[in-house]
């Protein structure tokens, strides 16, 4: 038996209830996975409130991002064993599949090995936010050493990732924080500069930072009508890479009566982890990454799995810097 998060209806925090249920054996290319730490997600409460880009089939369980040992494999499942350190990357339906449990069963596409010198928590708060950033700043070849990159909502776990990545690969991160309160802890976690847009003008503190010129990339997980104001500090031929959701409104095309000389488009880390090849070179940029030294998850709170709820009235809170995880009981079980 297993301890499995769901929800019979959409809603806030109080819709999450912990359930005893049978997971079973895992199925033909599936893997069943003792959990030992959980990395929470903002797509989690969109999920759970509706407002997702695909709906909850009830009873649903949810989480994208776990890691664990291996108790099981399933038929035609190559490179895992019981016992095996592993670690959960976004590469499924919530609807189908999920993390919040002591163990569940995931597709063993969506499981990746576990680095010795990697923890469980800090494995469960790695893959969301380094694949999301490491696409449009390393992958996609947009972003090169030298160029700025504007990083917006920035004391996220990806916008933190970002802040590591762009660093990473030779690139200088300006981050963007609504208050003056996050502004030291984003210096603090490798940001050039910190833009507070409360207090500043975005468009015109990018010119001063960047001498005139503009960013190359800015990486946006806000949408909206903000965007018009983040192209007034895009580069010539620099790009827009929108991410996220958080403002509902309509997005419009930047300035598109001007025809500015940019590239606008949308990007998940789907991309990413629904392809072998893509995947394969995420991981091993990332696992590099985290041998160097040069990424270092920022985990800002950590919860038991019996306060999930609370956990994410946490996160909606927004009052975080890093990634929230919630971490398991295995009441004495190897």
């Amino acid at each position: 038996m297993a301890t499995l998060v769901q929800f019979d209806r959409l809603g806030g925090p109080e819709v999450l209830t912990l359930r005893t249920v049978e997971v079973g054996a895992p199925g033909a290319g599936e893997v069943r996975i003792r959990v030992d730490a959980i990395g929470l997600n903002r797509a989690e409460i969109m999920y759970r409130e509706g407002g997702y880009f695909y709906q909850p089939v009830f009873p649903s369980t949810l989480g994208y991002e776990a890691a664990g040992v291996v108790e099981a494999v399933g038929e035609g499942v190559d490179g895992f064993a019981e016992g095996d350190p592993v670690s959960v990357v976004p590469a499924f339906l919530q609807s189908e599949y999920g993390t919040y449990g002591d163990r569940v069963v995931i597709p063993a596409s969506a499981v990746v090995p576990r680095p010795a010198h990697v923890g469980p928590v800090e494995a469960a708060a790695v893959w969301m936010a380094y694949i999301t950033a490491y696409g449009p700043l390393a992958e996609s070849g947009r972003v090169r050493p030298g160029d700025h990159v504007l990083i917006t909502a920035a004391s996220s776990s990806v916008g933190l990732a970002a802040v590591q990545v762009a660093r990473h690969v030779g690139a200088i991160p300006i981050a963007t924080t609504r208050g003056a309160g996050k502004k030291q802890r984003l210096l603090d976690a490798g940001a050039a500069h910190v833009i507070v847009t409360d207090d500043e003008d975005l468009p015109a503190r990018i010119k001063e930072i960047t001498g005139g010129e503009g960013v190359r990339l800015a990486f946006d997980p806000i949408a909206g009508p903000g965007v018009e104001t983040l192209v007034q500090g895009i580069a010539p031929g620099g790009s827009l890479v929108v991410y996220g959701a958080l403002d509902a409104r309509p997005t419009p095309l930047p300035n598109a009566q001007s025809f500015p000389a940019l590239t606008s488009s949308t990007y998940t880390l789907f991309e990413i982890t629904t392809d072998a090849e893509h995947l394969r070179r995420a991981v091993a940029f990332v696992n590099a990454g985290l041998a160097s030294g040069s990424f270092t998850p920022v985990i800002d709170r950590i919860f038991d799995l019996a306060d999930i709820a609370d956990a994410h009235r946490y996160l909606e809170a927004n009052g975080q810097v890093g990634k929230i995880v919630v971490t398991v009981r295995h009441d004495g079980a190897s």
